[in-house]
């Protein structure tokens, strides 16, 4: 086959909740407070190779919401997507799997992680649309500097 009819493939094989968990340490009592809980968010994402042409991406939220010092609960979540990405230019895979996956696999990570907030009997916590893309800049030259950086 020559080179020509080699086109590039990108399809979803399928997106799948990997993991969620929650934790109230303080229920029932978190529940009299009147104070509104601060929230607190982290964020990652990961990708990996399963097969010839097939990648795992992930992402992976924590929200965590505090009145005062207690902790009223605490999510995690990890959202996956299988995708079957060949004939990809060896400098866009990268980009594709930490930018293109995660776009696609965070819409469902941010409904199952409202949803089981609200089961908790909160109120829904409805997180903010992210920018993969600068996410993914930011983590570049975090590791750019960490490789610059002098061994101790």
């Amino acid at each position: 086959m020559s080179d020509e009819n080699l086109q590039p493939v990108f399809q979803i094989q399928r997106v799948y909740l990997k993991d969620m968990s929650l934790e109230q340490p303080n229920s029932p009592a978190i529940f009299l407070e009147q104070e509104a809980p601060t929230i607190e968010v982290s964020l990652d994402v990961g990708a990996d190779s399963i097969a010839e042409g097939i990648y795992e991406s992930t992402v992976t939220i924590t929200v965590t919401a505090k009145v005062k010092d207690k902790v009223a609960f605490l999510v995690e979540g990890k959202q996956a997507g299988i995708f079957e990405a060949r004939n990809i230019p060896a400098e866009q895979m990268d980009p594709l799997l930490g930018i293109g996956c995660p776009n696609i696999v965070y819409p469902y990570l941010r409904a199952n992680i409202a949803d089981v907030i609200s089961r908790a009997g909160f109120p829904p916590v409805h997180l903010a649309e992210i920018n993969f893309e600068a996410f993914y800049q930011q983590r570049q030259q975090a590791m750019a500097q960490a490789a610059e950086a002098p061994a101790q």
